[in-house]
């Protein structure tokens, strides 16, 4: 494994631009998706320490894929779940934390940041994103499930992003006894966002509006 830069499965472009500055933005430009896996730190690994991150482009390629590099004692790699193994992040292919925020910020500066769970994932990059520029999908309202407290207040929780891919395009991600794949998860966030763009634009809009 090495760290990928704008290569994808389906082309294999240098990672550098060579259109026209003033050439309109596509959507693959505007869209990226991210998703990060993390290993365990602390007493019972109990704590998180981001381990890898990718990102795609609305058109699923991978724009960045990259193992990171562990400052603190790993506790626990989490590998049934993560996938993680020393080697990987311990490569001379894995990056340091700040060298993939730098990269991330710049890749997702201005653009519409997708994913699932967002806040996990920045939290672990301690890194920041404009909240009108955020869709995650485990926040927005169609997606969630609704249940019933003690006092019959109806509240809205996040589902799981297993079972918003199986409920919408009957297939299976994070299957049990496989580790999960950040660039299938951030894939699966993209199409979920792809699925209600239009509608979920408008209430964005409104929103900001507001």
């Amino acid at each position: 494994f090495t760290t990928r830069v704008g290569s994808s499965r389906r082309s294999t472009g240098r990672a550098t631009s060579t259109k026209a500055h003033d050439a309109p933005m596509q959507k693959k430009d505007m869209y990226l998706a991210l998703d990060c896996e993390m290993v365990g730190v602390g007493p019972e690994g109990l704590e998180s320490a981001l381990a890898r991150v990718s990102i795609i482009n609305w058109n699923n390629e991978i724009v960045l894929d990259t193992y990171v590099t562990v400052q603190e004692e790993v506790t626990d790699y989490r590998t049934f779940v993560s996938g993680i193994r020393p080697e990987h992040i311990q490569s001379e292919s894995a990056i340091s934390l700040n060298q993939v925020r730098a990269l991330s910020m710049n890749m997702l500066k201005g653009k519409i940041l997708i994913g699932h769970a967002l806040e996990n994932d920045l939290k672990a990059m301690e890194m920041n994103h404009p909240a009108c520029d955020v869709r995650d999908t485990a926040k927005y309202a169609p997606f969630m499930r609704t249940i019933s407290k003690e006092n019959d207040e109806k509240v809205l929780v996040p589902k799981k992003l297993k079972d918003l891919v199986r409920e919408n395009f009957q297939r299976e991600i994070q299957v049990i006894g496989k580790s999960h794949s950040p660039v299938e998860d951030a894939i699966a966030a993209m199409d979920l966002y792809k699925l209600c763009r239009n509608t979920w634009e408008v209430q964005k809009s409104q929103e900001i509006n507001r």
